[in-house]
């Protein structure tokens, strides 16, 4: 038989989870960033149980990691593991363009233009802690719209790892702006559901992309 406590925890720490894994891809929680346990269970209003269920699940995705007393902190990487990482990403990327033209259906488009308007809204208001977020909304509609959950999952994993990193490239309002109008480009190689065209925008917007991200760290 369940267990109600455990019932009861489960949705809370899923909550502090995803919440968590927000801040850390839109940059909000930096590289190396200890969290506190306590500090946590105050800010969500919760025991520290489910806070550290939450962090357990982050441990295990490798997002978090053991620091080097106690508790854990947002993982490091050096440039050259940074490097391997963003060459992964930018494949797994190219694949989840392609596939999407070929499967774009009215409410993903719809879903893809939603998240680029807030993008476009939140550059224009040069809201770099708006932005971010929307920009991680932005591809996350574009792994749905593949219709491949563990395509998507996958590619997902690999945004919330590099999200700290990925955050230093956006200094000031320009270039919120460029990468708004970059996301538009892409946005339009995919609308053609033509893969080549697909694959070939997001080749083009990851390598520019990524290289930027890497050059801040």
């Amino acid at each position: 038989m369940s267990d109600p406590d455990e019932n009861r925890r489960q949705p809370l720490a899923r909550v502090i989870e995803a919440q968590l894994v927000d801040d850390i891809s839109a940059g909000v929680l930096a590289p190396g960033c200890r969290l506190d346990e306590a500090s946590l269970a105050k800010r969500f209003g919760a025991s520290r149980t489910p806070v550290r269920e939450a962090l357990s699940r982050l441990t295990a995705q490798g997002i978090l990691v053991p620091a080097e007393r106690r508790g854990v902190q947002i993982a490091e990487y050096s440039r050259e593991q940074l490097g391997q990482i963003f060459e992964a990403m930018h494949e797994i990327e190219i694949a989840c363009a392609r596939i999407a033209a070929q499967r774009l259906t009215l409410l993903t488009r719809m879903e893809i233009e939603t998240a680029q308007a807030a993008c476009v809204e939140a550059a224009e208001a040069g809201d770099r802690a708006a932005f971010l977020r929307a920009n991680e909304r932005f591809h996350q509609t574009i792994y749905r719209a593949t219709g491949n959950p563990y395509m998507a999952q996958l590619a997902g994993d690999f945004r919330r790892r590099t999200g700290p990193f990925r955050a230093k490239k956006f200094v000031d309002k320009a270039d919120l702006v460029l990468a708004a109008e970059a996301h538009e480009r892409l946005m339009q190689d995919i609308f053609t559901r033509n893969s080549d065209t697909a694959s070939n925008g997001m080749t083009a917007y990851m390598t520019q992309s990524l290289t930027k991200a890497l050059a801040a760290n």
